[in-house]
């Protein structure tokens, strides 16, 4: 099926924002997704390589994928907001990636920090189907939109993170509401070095028959 990798701009609150889509040309998606980075003062962007491996498994899977960039990274206007305004960002990007295809289904991700800005956003933007949240740093607060939203959620964690470490994770997944599925990679440390393999069929193996439409 022939894709193609086109660099995007969209309008953020901010000021415009950049993204890098990853579209399937021959058709009209039957599925599309959102993926949000880590955090902008550790370095995160559109390129992480957890973002882009989460973005191509959901593309090869027949998604149309957006990555994006938070305001003040890389191209994108604007500058950190502490998880405010870089809501209201990913609020801009799941609206332009709607408004781009609205007769398709939604998903949204999330890695580490880009997690708790998709946990957030999950509870307040009805046109996400379900959502990917890889090494989410539920020590944060603000997860706990969680207990009480019934969107379908995957978690993805590595055994070895100590960023956001597994037991602080199972402890909050406890109290989420279903439906729900937790992944546990063996050996996989934060940012899952070695391990991205695993991640992306942990995604594959779980909901790949969810997103050829087989389960909805």
């Amino acid at each position: 099926m022939p894709t193609r990798l086109q660099q995007v701009t969209l309008l953020g609150p901010a000021g415009a924002l950049e993204g890098a889509l990853h579209a399937h040309e021959s058709r009209a998606p039957e599925l599309t997704a959102v993926v949000c980075h880590p955090h902008p003062s550790y370095g995160g962007t559109l390129h992480n390589k957890v973002v882009h491996r989460v973005a191509s498994t959901l593309h090869d899977l027949g998604a149309d994928v957006l990555r994006f960039n938070f305001r003040g990274v890389g191209r994108s206007e604007g500058r950190y907001d502490e998880g405010r305004g870089e809501l209201e960002d990913a609020r801009a990007a799941v609206r332009w990636m709607h408004d781009r295809t609205p007769g398709a289904r939604l998903w949204l991700a999330g890695f580490s920090f880009g997690a708790w800005v998709a946990a957030r956003l999950s509870a307040s933007e009805p046109i996400v189907e379900r959502l990917i949240l890889v090494a989410p740093p539920v020590t944060r607060s603000g997860f706990d939109v969680l207990r009480h939203f019934p969107v379908p959620k995957l978690v993805i964690q590595g055994l070895d993170d100590t960023t956001c470490p597994p037991a602080d994770l199972e402890r909050e997944f406890a109290l989420w509401s279903e439906p729900k599925t937790l992944v546990r990679v063996p050996g996989a440390a934060h940012f899952f070095d070695r391990q991205l393999g695993a991640l992306g069929a942990a995604i594959r193996e779980t909901w790949g028959d969810a997103a050829r439409g087989a389960l909805r």
